[in-house]
């Protein structure tokens, strides 16, 4: 009975801030600050740099997590708490590290400019990188779990057959954890869309070129416009709610 007092009691205070959004909605006026165009151009550049954010996170992504899942090697520890680091380090502390390495005067940056002549730092491909940073580790730990449960004597056999590593890879492994591959994308596409201290720390709050939605929230609310802020913020909400509600069983059982 305490316990489900007590859950009760933690149900009620995370859907507190929820009822207070629908609560203060300005239902009347939403579709109207929803289509006003600047908040057209953040939800369009949150939508291309977060699905860009995606595709980086998969196409760098699977081959790490096989690396961590099958590959013992000296430092392979260490590579996964380097990996998963950008979960819990606060985002803006990450928006900082960014900077530092990829900033004009970072120690890559810095040969970016001197080789090609471009910087990534208050750029739509500096707002891409920052949902990167943030948006693969969900990805790579939710892939990686996936392998580590794959019952492998199906590969085995497969190789037993005469097939290559490379074909096993694509034709037994890869649809065996496809469950998985779609639940990653999807949580570091979600992630990558509400992500909001390491943007605006290493790409700026610049409008129609690195403000996205959450800048545009923060925005909104600083100049005292709540209810756009709010009209936003619901936006965000739902995805948020829609993600997690479709893939919770595939996160618990990851």
């Amino acid at each position: 009975m305490i316990a489900i007092v007590v859950a009760a009691v933690a149900i009620a205070f995370f859907a507190a801030p929820l009822v207070g959004l629908l609560l203060r909605a300005p239902w009347g006026s939403l579709w109207d600050e929803l289509s006003a165009p600047e908040t057209v151009e953040a939800l369009k550049l949150s939508l291309i740099c977060s699905l860009a954010a995606t595709v980086l996170s998969v196409v760098f992504g699977v081959p790490l997590a096989w690396v961590l899942a099958r590959q013992q090697f000296p430092g392979r520890r260490l590579a996964r708490a380097l990996v998963t680091l950008p979960m819990v380090l606060p985002p803006v502390v990450g928006g900082v590290a960014l900077f530092l390495a990829f900033g004009r005067r970072g120690f890559i940056g810095q040969e970016l400019d001197d080789w090609f002549g471009f910087t990534l730092p208050y750029t739509t491909l500096g707002v891409i990188v920052a949902e990167t940073f943030v948006a693969v580790p969900f990805f790579v730990i939710t892939v990686e779990a996936a392998l580590r449960s794959v019952d492998r004597r199906y590969e085995e056999a497969a190789t037993t057959l005469g097939s290559g590593r490379i074909t096993t890879f694509r034709r037994v492994t890869l649809p065996l954890i496809a469950p998985s591959l779609v639940a990653g994308a999807a949580l570091s596409w979600a992630r990558a869309l509400g992500e909001f201290g390491a943007t605006i720390t290493f790409a700026g709050n610049l409008p129609g070129k690195t403000q996205t939605m959450p800048l545009a929230i923060f925005l909104e609310f600083e100049n005292g416009n709540t209810d756009g802020a709010i009209a936003l913020s619901l936006v965000l909400v739902l995805v948020s709610m829609a993600v997690l509600v479709g893939l919770r069983d595939r996160w618990l059982r990851t």
